[in-house]
């Protein structure tokens, strides 16, 4: 078995794990009412959008995402959360640098032997997710997960929908597809912006994402008969007969979208 598939497979058991660790971090997570902007790279970037529609959609506070090379200096806020797997992501250490003295900062790893355990004011340590692959997953899932439970937004069913996903067969005719269409709303944007990364990364497949309305604005008139489009939670009405109407496969996710993420995982690796 190879690094990345045994990595995949172990996100249920990650999650659970991470879901333990809200509230014994919960002094390096955002508190509510503060304004928050969370930030990393790649992967961690796409996690970061998921999680502050999340923190924002539930009362919490006014939170941004942002790819850490692309902070906006120029705006307030009261703390800086920093993703990274690896703790040593040049954009999200000179960031950090940066802000060290005039914001709180906190940052979320691996590793805590890496140079992030100094920039940042507060660590989280998910030591227990990381990954020996190029291509991320669990780290990514359980970050997410982690951050969920600090909302209180995680449920014993997430990680029952991952079991599923790493279980069941992937819907017909998806493998057989040449190019590959992710959709989200709201915080699955996100997720299907990974989705889509991950495709990218480990099977080098023609793949886009989309937040689902936009998806109509133009997209859908590449869609053809070898293409996958899957939607990460429920679809904005009329949207699977439009897709339906290209000839294209439609895929409706049914699980938690993170749990749909994992599937298309499996799909890429």
């Amino acid at each position: 078995m190879s690094h990345t598939t045994e990595e995949l497979n172990s996100q249920p058991d990650c999650w659970i794990q991470a879901a333990t660790q809200a509230t014994r971090q919960a002094h390096a997570l955002p508190a509510p009412g503060e304004r928050v902007a969370i930030v990393g790279c790649g992967t961690s970037y796409f996690m970061a959008q998921a999680a502050a529609v999340l923190r924002e959609s539930a009362g919490h506070g006014e939170t941004d995402a942002f790819a850490a090379s692309e902070f906006p200096h120029g705006r307030r806020y009261d703390r800086v959360l920093a993703l990274t797997r690896s703790g040593t992501t040049t954009e999200v250490l000179d960031l950090l640098g940066e802000l060290k003295g005039r914001v709180r900062t906190a940052a979320i790893t691996a590793d805590p032997g890496t140079p992030v355990s100094e920039a940042a004011d507060d660590l989280v340590v998910l030591d227990f997710a990381d990954e020996r692959s190029v291509v991320q997953t669990r780290f990514a899932t359980s970050v997410l997960t982690l951050l969920r439970a600090h909302l209180g937004l995680h449920t014993d069913a997430v990680v029952a929908d991952a079991r599923t996903a790493l279980s069941t067969p992937l819907p017909a005719g998806l493998v057989e597809c040449a190019q590959f269409t992710f959709l989200g709303r709201g915080w699955t944007v996100g997720l299907a912006s990974e989705a889509g990364l991950k495709m990218r990364e480990a099977s080098l497949s023609w793949t886009e994402a989309y937040p689902a309305m936009e998806y109509r604005h133009g997209p859908i008139s590449i869609t053809t008969r070898a293409t996958a489009t899957w939607m990460f939670g429920p679809a904005p009405a009329g949207l699977a007969e439009q897709v339906g109407a290209t000839g294209g496969l439609w895929i409706q996710g049914t699980l938690d979208p993170l749990a749909e993420l994992v599937r298309a995982q499996r799909l890429a690796v």
